[in-house]
């Protein structure tokens, strides 16, 4: 049986304001608290790339927990904003970090739901092949794509990374997940000639349409009740799309998280970001999670304490 055993992040020191774009793009401060809920974003130095915040949130990670990187034996980074077009960004955090030559290595193209997925998929390849331990990294910082006059992305979208890792000694196992794809709509959330564009609109409509709809259908699949769920951590868009959510699934407050209004929408990293925070928490023994967003793209997963 493999599982989450530990997680740990980086998000940059480096922060911008959103109170003081206030005038530049015509907001208030209800509309930085109450609807984006972003009061500043998190952004990398202009010297790091996606692979060295990879190796900072791994570096924190041993702060955690012993490792030996001799036993590392594949790793995954979860990233839409590589280091290059090629080689893969895993090539380059093999490297850095001087893993075994043994150890596989690959990205997953994918944005907020690529957490999920990225679960899904290390889980499944480490079974197959008899692995016991593994890495999965999350990295998409955004400032590398977002133009700082779009008031679409830029007031939103912060950087980080995280790593997860997979081993035989979990405190996490999943258990059941669910994924879904509307491609038709992909133009909802793209970069083109390296610049983002997100139709906020209609993302929120799908999120709001596609997202309660798959949950309740997972839960009913596996027999369990909305109360059964002891923590919810949706992706952290924006503290409307979170509370949005949560009010359509009929949760009380203290059934989810918000979490983002000092760092960002973290893309990949905003569930990894709260579920390391659930790992103190004992009492929550039952948690899922959802992502969704660029693709247009979701996937679910109930996550389950066993120790």
């Amino acid at each position: 049986m493999v599982g989450i055993q530990e997680i740990a992040s980086y998000i940059p020191e480096k922060r911008v304001s959103n109170y003081s774009r206030k005038e530049k793009f015509g907001i208030s401060d209800k509309f930085i608290k109450e609807k984006i809920g972003v009061e500043c974003v998190s952004v990398k130095d202009d010297s790091e790339n996606s692979s060295d915040l990879c190796i900072k949130a791994f570096h924190n990670l041993q702060k955690k927990v012993s490792i030996n990187k001799d036993e590392i034996e594949v790793v995954i980074v979860v990233t839409q904003n590589p280091d290059y077009n090629l080689p893969h960004t895993s090539a380059l955090v093999h490297g850095k970090l001087d893993l075994s030559e043994n150890c596989a290595s690959f990205d997953i193209s994918l944005g907020c739901s690529g957490f999920v997925y990225g679960l899904s998929v290390i889980e499944s390849f480490m079974k197959c092949n008899n692995f016991t331990k593994g890495l999965l990294f999350t990295a998409d910082p955004y400032s590398k794509i977002i133009d700082p006059d779009d008031k679409n992305t830029t007031l939103l979208f912060g950087d980080a990374a995280t790593v997860t890792l997979i081993s035989d000694n979990p405190i996490y196992t999943t258990t059941t997940y669910s994924f879904g794809t509307i491609g038709k709509s992909h133009k909802d959330l793209i970069c083109e000639n390296n610049t983002l564009h997100m139709n906020g609109r209609a993302i929120s409509t799908f999120a709001r349409k596609q997202v309660p709809l798959s949950i309740s259908k997972l839960l009913k699949k596996v027999d369990l009740k909305l109360n059964d769920i002891d923590k919810y951590l949706f992706h952290q868009g924006s503290r409307f799309m979170v509370t949005t959510l949560a009010r359509q699934l009929g949760l009380d407050s203290n059934k989810y998280v918000y979490d983002i209004s000092k760092y960002g929408n973290t893309v990949s990293s905003s569930i990894p970001i709260l579920l390391e925070k659930q790992i103190p928490q004992t009492e929550n023994k039952l948690i899922l999670a959802s992502g969704f967003g660029v693709g247009l793209s979701l996937a679910n997963v109930i996550i389950k304490r066993v120790s």
